[in-house]
């Protein structure tokens, strides 16, 4: 029977590891199914890759939604309701309900309900240029308080990914910074199939687990798109057998939610949002091969690493390697699965 509590999911790490910018050269752990980890170069990876198999990217482009107040502290627009209100994150506890909160270009907000995410009013619509003007990438906070006052770098370019393109997106699909469009031309020239499909990074990804039975927790739901183009290749590289990688925990949940039809059909594809939340014992059913980054303990990241090998392997392949100095999370190294089952 799985484990299914939270604290299951947790490990120890030093800080030192948390990677604060982009690595130069990323280092690969591959974890082969029942296997203790080997790491990997590039050519080492693309090597595992046979001619028909298919490489699943998501193709969703980071937009500058953290934007500071006058009050002193960042507020994160996550998603729009209606012209005037928007879900956002930002610590509540520094404002009173009904307080106004001002923001650059005159715009101002009152906190209409607390949680997470927080429901805010604002006085006026944002202007579609408005966080493109004045917003900054949303990094995670424990890369924002990692960081050395006066550091500079250059996150515009690289919290985003080589192939970006559909805007909408809080956070970026980090285990895609690792590869640039030069390597999947590399693969494509091996015969290796490259599909992208659309998943916008919201809450459903980066809020962590608050219940102690993971069979509790509630994902927020994240927008997709899926074209035919990709929808046909997907079947066809599952019925003739060939391998489908897939390139981070945001894919991957696109590609099991086809699955389990969670999209309504469009003259283009397929479009909708998806909730699914994949934690051990929850089977993985198309996906055969996981590239991802290696990520926080108790998070829904490390509850879908866990759901695709063993949970036991996922832990002591991490301590791996915390050992061999691995940089972790965002802008860490990488690691890739094979699926256990």
């Amino acid at each position: 029977m799985p484990v299914m509590d939270l604290t299951s999911l947790m490990y120890d790490y030093p800080e030192s590891l948390i990677a604060t910018h982009k690595q130069a050269e990323s280092r690969i752990m591959y974890v082969a199914k029942d296997s203790t980890p080997i790491e990997f170069s590039k050519v080492d990876l693309f090597n595992r890759f046979s001619k028909g198999d298919l490489l699943v990217i998501n193709d969703t482009k980071v937009e500058k939604r953290r934007v500071k107040s006058q009050e002193g502290f960042d507020v994160l627009f996550v998603e729009q309701m209606d012209a005037l209100t928007w879900q956002v994150l930002f610590p509540a506890s520094r404002i009173k309900n009904k307080q106004t909160v001002h923001l650059p270009n005159s715009v101002t907000f009152t906190l209409q309900e607390r949680g997470l995410p927080q429901t805010v009013t604002l006085n006026k619509p944002l202007p579609d240029n408005y966080f493109m003007e004045f917003g900054e990438m949303a990094l995670p906070p424990y890369i924002q308080k990692k960081r050395q006052v006066g550091q500079r770098f250059n996150d515009e370019t690289n919290y985003q990914t080589a192939w970006a393109d559909k805007m909408g997106s809080c956070a970026a699909p980090t285990a895609s910074l690792h590869f640039t469009s030069d390597d999947l031309l590399s693969l494509e020239k091996r015969g290796v199939q490259i599909q992208k499909v659309t998943l916008h990074v919201g809450l459903g990804t980066f809020l962590p687990i608050k219940v102690q039975n993971l069979q509790d927790h509630k994902m927020h739901s994240e927008k997709v798109l899926i074209s035919n183009e990709s929808i046909d290749a997907i079947k066809k590289v599952k019925a003739k057998g060939a391998k489908l990688w897939s390139l981070g925990t945001t894919t991957t949940r696109v590609l099991e939610s086809i699955n389990k039809g969670y999209f309504k059909k469009t003259n283009s594809g397929f479009e909708g949002e998806t909730d699914l939340f994949l934690y051990p014992g929850k089977k993985i059913e198309v996906v055969d091969n996981l590239l991802t980054n290696f990520h926080q303990p108790g998070s829904t990241l490390m509850a879908l690493v866990a759901s695709f090998s063993d949970l036991n392997q996922v832990k002591q392949a991490y301590k791996w390697a915390i050992d061999k100095q691995f940089k972790l999370f965002s802008y860490g190294d990488l690691s890739v699965w094979e699926k256990s089952s």
